[in-house]
């Protein structure tokens, strides 16, 4: 698991991330398919749970890690049926011209009784482009996910208008920082104190004024049940 740094300019976005999977990590077990794994954040900690960790993602992706199972998402994925017990995703739903291909293929590749567990962006800037199709409302996750099956779908935003804003704002600003690598430190030097504050002010704001319809992301938590 990468640690959250106060100094970084995005380092609530790592929090969103980790405090979700610290929300269910003690409840896996069995193998843990992660769809769309990219990075891998989370296969040491999977596996330090005596988890068999599979990771899933297409020959295209962004990040240097090869996984266990290369496959097109869009159209399924070469595992048999029934074979994990449970069964991750983080930010990978909206680079997928057809999500609800992922969402069928997670429910057939699952054990009954199995869980998932995934993390969708909503108000997120378009990234990894050309590659980022799709954006979900919670009532768009709910049908979506209901209509593959799973059963017990619970759906939460992970954060409020504050904390989004800062996140937003600190991305855009990021822009500014051009030119040589001296004016570039110049620029992030000035600009960090800035990310710093407005990261804190933004993690109390949404605490004591929270919308939960102005959210950065929302997770999702499903059961297959048969």
């Amino acid at each position: 698991m990468k640690r959250e740094c106060f100094l970084d300019f995005n380092w609530l976005a790592l929090k969103i991330h980790n405090d979700f999977f610290r929300s269910f990590s003690g409840r896996l077990s069995g193998t843990v398919v992660d769809l769309g794994s990219g990075a891998q954040l989370y296969r040491d900690d999977i596996r330090s749970l005596g988890c068999k960790y599979v990771s899933v993602d297409w020959s295209n992706s962004y990040h240097e890690v090869r996984p266990d199972v290369v496959a097109d998402l869009n159209v399924g994925v070469d595992l048999p049926d029934s074979f994990a017990d449970c069964v991750i995703g983080f930010s990978v739903l909206e680079h997928l011209y057809r999500p609800e291909r992922l969402i069928q293929e997670a429910q057939r590749i699952l054990k009954p009784g199995g869980s998932l567990y995934m993390q969708v962006p909503f108000q997120w800037a378009v990234h990894e482009a050309p590659y980022d199709y799709v954006r979900f409302t919670r009532f768009g996750l709910e049908k979506l996910f209901e209509g593959a099956g799973f059963k017990n779908i619970s759906i939460n935003a992970d954060c409020g208008y504050w904390v989004t804003a800062a996140l937003k704002l600190n991305y855009h600003a990021r822009r500014l920082l051009r030119g040589p690598r001296g004016v570039r430190w110049l620029i992030q030097a000035v600009l960090t104190p800035f990310w710093i504050a407005g990261q804190a002010f933004a993690s109390l704001a949404d605490r004591l004024d929270f919308d939960e319809n102005e959210t950065a992301s929302y997770t999702v938590r499903a059961e297959k049940l048969t």
